[in-house]
């Protein structure tokens, strides 16, 4: 059984990362842990951080729950804006 962290962490609902991290461990693994090898993958990761980070903050801010949208939610955001 996994600690509750680390579920929350591959909860599609809680984190709106979870493939770009998937990516980045991938590329690591295959690379020997070169992190120069893995630039684009943690900039991927980096940015789609703050991306939800600023969407979640908005929220906050303008008294909306949940805070992070839901998977389903969040992929209705991606496609309106392409």
């Amino acid at each position: 059984r996994m600690p509750r962290r680390a579920q929350q962490l591959r909860d599609h609902d809680i984190n709106p990362c979870v493939a770009e991290t998937d990516a980045s461990r991938k590329c690591m693994d295959e690379n020997n842990y070169d992190k120069s090898m893995c630039t684009d993958y943690f900039l991927k990761y980096k940015n789609c951080r703050k991306f939800w980070q600023d969407i979640k903050m908005e929220r906050r801010r303008n008294g909306v729950k949940p805070e992070m949208p839901s998977a389903e939610e969040r992929k209705k955001i991606l496609e309106s804006i392409g």
